[in-house]
C-alpha cells in the first residue's frame, strides 16, 4: 500500500455514511452500510448515517439511525423507510469531515452523488465524478477498453428509441454476435435486469427487460470463461489484491445468487497459478487506470477456461461491502482487515481532497 492508514486526528472524524438511494440496488446498499458501520473503529469515527429512500428523499437523523441499526443482513430483510428532505442538512453545515457514499447503482455510484459532494467541497471515499459516471455506463467503459487495447467480449448497443422503431433489425444485429448472449441495462449493477439468451427467440424479451431499467441496453457475447474479481485500492499508485473467483450457483451470477441464497461459491483466493494471478492483477490495475479510477474499484475479469485469454468485463466503483462481498474479503486475504481497509479508504479521500485543494 502507499502507506499505513493514518486517520486518527486529535478528535474522532465525523464520517457521513450515505446509503439506500433511488436505484434498484437500494436494498443492497443498506446491507453494505450496515457492514461498514460495524467494521468502523468507534474510537476513530463518529458515524452520521444518512439514509435516502427509493424516491430520493433523505430521511431525518433518527430514521437513518433506525434503518442502519435494524436487524438482518440480507437484502430481502431490509426495513422500509420514508424520507422527507431534499438533502440532509448536516451536509450543509460544518458537521462532516469526510463522506462515505455506499450508494450502489444510479443516483449514487454514477457520479451524481460525487458531483454534489464536489459542490459542497467535502472529501469523499472513492472515484471522482468522471470515473464514476464512465464506469457505471457499461457502453462508455467498453469504448475506452477498446481504445486502450484492453480485451473485452464483443458487444452491441441498443437504445430505447431505435428498439421501438425497429426491434427486428436490432435483434438481428445483436444475434450476429453469436449465442449465448448476455443482455444488460447499460447503467445498472448487481446483475439487476440481466438475461442470458441461449435461443434467438429469447432476444426480444431480454432487451425489453433491460430497457425497463434505462434508455440503453448492452448485448454482450458470452464467453466460455471463469469469472474473476480483483479489488483495486489506491490513488497515485493503485494496488491489486489477490484475485477471487465466482462460481455461480445459478446459470450465471445473478441477483439472487449474489444476495438471496447461498448457492454460489466465492473462491478467495482464486485457484490460479502464479502467472495467471499476476496477469489478472496487472490487467485489473490497467483497467482501473484506463477509466481514471481513484480510491477503490472492483474489477471483474473473465479467464478463458483453457487458461489463455483474459478479458475485462466491467469495473465497479462502489463494490458491495456486505458480509459476503468480495472486495473487503480479497483485501483481508491481501493483508488488510475490513477495518484497516476502511481506514485506508478514508485516508485516501482526505489526501486527495487536500491535494486538489492546493491546485485551486
Amino acid at each position: 500500500m502507499e502507506s499505513k492508514p493514518q486517520v486518527s486526528p486529535s478528535r474522532r472524524l465525523r464520517l457521513a455514511l450515505l446509503f439506500g438511494g433511488r436505484s434498484g440496488e437500494h436494498e443492497v446498499s443498506v446491507v453494505s452500510a450496515r457492514s461498514v458501520v460495524a467494521a468502523l473503529d468507534p474510537s476513530r469515527y463518529d458515524v452520521l448515517p444518512m439514509a435516502i429512500d427509493h424516491a430520493g428523499r433523505w430521511a431525518d437523523a433518527a430514521t437513518s439511525q433506525r434503518v442502519l441499526s435494524s436487524s438482518g443482513d440480507r437484502a430481502d430483510q431490509v426495513t422500509a423507510f420514508v424520507g422527507s428532505a431534499r438533502i440532509d442538512p448536516r451536509l450543509l453545515e460544518d458537521s462532516v469531515d469526510v463522506v462515505f457514499p455506499i450508494l450502489h447503482g444510479p443516483f449514487g455510484e454514477d457520479g451524481t452523488a460525487q458531483g454534489l459532494l464536489e459542490m459542497l467541497d467535502l472529501p469523499y471515499v472513492g472515484c471522482d465524478v468522471t470515473a464514476s459516471a464512465v464506469c457505471m455506463d457499461k457502453i462508455q467503459a467498453k469504448r475506452i477498453f477498446s481504445q486502450q487495447g484492453l480485451a473485452t467480449p464483443a458487444w452491441e448497443e441498443v437504445d430505447a428509441e431505435s428498439w421501438r422503431r425497429d426491434p427486428r433489425a436490432n435483434a438481428a444485429r445483436c444475434l450476429g454476435l453469436g449465442l449465448p448472449l448476455f443482455v444488460k441495462p447499460a447503467c445498472l449493477g448487481s446483475s439487476v435486469g440481466i438475461t442470458k439468451v441461449k435461443d434467438p427467440s429469447e432476444i426480444e424479451r431480454a432487451i425489453d427487460t433491460a430497457l425497463e431499467h434505462g434508455q440503453r441496453a448492452i448485448v454482450e457475447r458470452g464467453v466460455d470463461a471463469r469469472e474473476l474479481e480483483v479489488a483495486v485500492l489506491g490513488d497515485l499508485e493503485p494496488q491489486a489484491s489477490v484475485p477471487g473467483e465466482v462460481v455461480p450457483g445459478h446459470e450465471f451470477y445473478d441477483y439472487a445468487d449474489k444476495y438471496l441464497d447461498d448457492h454460489c461459491r466465492l473462491l478467495a483466493p482464486a485457484p490460479l497459478d502464479d502467472e495467471q494471478s499476476a496477469a489478472a492483477r496487472a490487467l485489473a490495475v490497467r483497467a482501473f487506470r484506463a477509466l481514471g479510477c481513484e480510491g477503490m474499484a472492483r474489477v471483474d475479469l473473465f479467464l478463458a477456461r483453457d487458461g489463455g485469454t483474459l478479458w475485462v468485463n466491467e469495473v465497479n466503483t462502489i463494490p458491495g461491502f456486505t458480509s459476503i462481498s468480495m472486495y473487503p474479503r480479497l483485501w483481508h486475504l491481501s493483508g488488510l482487515s475490513y477495518g484497516e481497509l476502511l481506514d485506508e479508504l478514508v485516508r485516501l479521500a482526505l489526501e486527495r481532497h487536500a491535494r486538489r485543494s492546493r491546485l485551486r
